[in-house]
């Protein structure tokens, strides 16, 4: 397992840990990772948009030849 996985993997039983210490019931927790993954789809989503629209833009501001 690479190092990133293995951050990522302590990262989330950590963040796991603490919302059930902190009194989240399972069902919140699966709403919470939900959120976030949905957090995470949308920001890739715009990255996805951004690099097409600054292109399109860059060539419209480029001098004619």
């Amino acid at each position: 397992m690479s190092t990133d996985a293995k951050a990522a993997k302590i990262l989330a039983r950590t963040f796991f840990n603490q919302l059930r210490s902190s009194g989240y019931t399972p069902t919140q927790v699966i709403a919470v990772a939900t959120e976030l993954i949905d957090l995470v789809a949308t920001g890739i989503r715009e990255a996805d948009k951004t690099p097409a629209a600054s292109s399109a833009d860059a060539e419209e501001s480029r001098p004619a030849a």
